[in-house]
């Protein structure tokens, strides 16, 4: 079944999968019922926490479970996403982006899925019964790098599969406060300027934020985070609708705000 949109996820503190006090668990444990309801035949989800030099695609038949966070709860390190691997789904990602003139894709067949990846699937999809395939994102390119590894992967959502951005709408660890801490005029005035761009098309602008928008480099100190968003908007394809799927704040700077990106009806 052909899907119409991507997403791009706020997956804020690795907290989040044992948190049920995070404004946002509640919006990705209503995932299925209340964001998207149809079952995708497969996951592609760019993450990150994920950083390589070139595209890189998990090749695995059954993905484990990444603990790379320190000093968090202990069962947290017990907590299991054993989601079947999609290797049909890294093939064609390599096969499109070499399509496109990307050169080099790397292929990794030990690596499962990161935090980035699994506590949002845990939540959203906690059977985890769907394959899922992890690619990675190049935070020494920028956004058009990534919007346009995103384009070539458009052709994915007539396959079937779901892709997913997940990082943060901004990301300044150093930056965080108590939990019921109002957010910063920094973050608030950043996060603004994201929601208006994107719900008004300025996806070039979007894709150049860190000379457009206000307080760039303090909501995203390393781009890391952000990228992931670039891929989910260029994979929705030319003339796609965004729209804003939840918004909430934790620890005074960060933003889960996530947003989907509906593909334009040909």
């Amino acid at each position: 079944m052909a899907l119409k949109e991507t997403f791009y996820v706020s997956h804020g503190s690795p907290t989040l999968s044992i948190d049920d006090s995070i404004p946002a668990w509640k919006f990705f444990k209503s995932w299925k019922k209340e964001v998207f309801p149809q079952r995708p035949s497969a996951i592609l989800i760019v993450s990150g926490h994920w950083d390589t030099a070139v595209p890189t695609v998990n090749v695995v038949d059954r993905n484990d479970t990444i603990y790379d966070f320190y000093g968090f709860p202990k069962v947290m390190y017990k907590l299991k996403y054993p989601a079947p691997g999609a290797p049909h789904v890294a093939k064609r990602v390599k096969e499109l982006l070499q399509a496109s003139g990307f050169g080099r894709v790397d292929q990794d067949t030990k690596r499962g899925l990161d935090h980035g990846a699994w506590v949002p699937l845990m939540l959203m999809y906690p059977e985890a019964d769907i394959p899922v395939c992890q690619l990675s994102v190049s935070s020494h390119k920028d956004g058009t790098y990534h919007y346009n590894m995103g384009k070539a992967l458009a052709p994915l959502k007539d396959e079937g599969v779901l892709i997913i951005g997940s990082g943060s709408a901004t990301h300044n660890l150093r930056a965080i406060g108590p939990r019921n801490s109002p957010p910063a005029p920094w973050a608030v005035a950043f996060d603004s300027w994201l929601k208006n761009s994107l719900i008004e098309g300025r996806y070039e602008e979007v894709n150049h934020f860190d000379e457009k928008a206000p307080y760039a480099k303090m909501a995203h100190p390393w781009p890391d985070h952000f990228f992931p968003l670039h891929v989910a908007m260029g994979a929705a394809g030319e003339n796609s609708k965004a729209r804003v799927v939840h918004d909430s704040w934790d620890g005074g700077s960060m933003s889960y705000a996530s947003f989907g990106f509906t593909a334009a009806t040909s």
